[in-house]
């Protein structure tokens, strides 16, 4: 059986926010849509799911994220996953230059949530938050040149 990953879906309590923030770091949007019925009812688990979704995708192909806003049922408050919490974890993003990446994300509100590290001279790389608290770990490779 040949499997490969499609998209790591994301929900997210405000669409354009989030759309606006991964845009601009650099990803595309392949597509939008509202979704609801039946279907959606079926595939996701939930009576009367609806919800405006948008797909993303990396500039090289080879990562996509799905977000979707809910707009029935209603979404839920979770507080935001820590680094050291099991289960979904974050977005990891790799950048030609962090701290490129860092300004247009400080454009959004989104900072380091402690700076920036340097793994052995490999990578640069640091997390933060995104919109609706999603974490995002921003990785520069130090080995390829610019």
């Amino acid at each position: 059986m040949a499997t490969r990953l499609d998209n790591t879906g994301i929900a997210v309590r405000d669409l354009e926010a989030a759309v606006a923030f991964f845009t601009d770091l650099g990803l595309s949007v392949l597509g939008r849509d509202e979704v609801s019925g039946d279907w959606t009812d079926t595939a996701v688990g939930l009576d009367g799911n609806h919800a405006k979704i948008a797909l993303l995708e990396a500039p090289d192909g080879g990562g996509r994220i799905e977000l979707f806003e809910y707009i029935h049922p209603e979404a839920i408050e979770t507080e935001p996953t820590q680094p050291n919490e099991i289960g979904m974890h974050r977005v990891a993003l790799a950048v030609d230059d962090i701290g490129d990446a860092l300004q247009i994300a400080a454009t959004h509100g989104c900072v380091p949530l402690r700076g920036v590290a340097n793994y052995q001279d490999v990578y640069k790389l640091t997390y933060l938050r995104g919109p609706s608290g999603i974490l995002v770990m921003l990785a520069q490779d130090l080995t390829k040149k610019r």
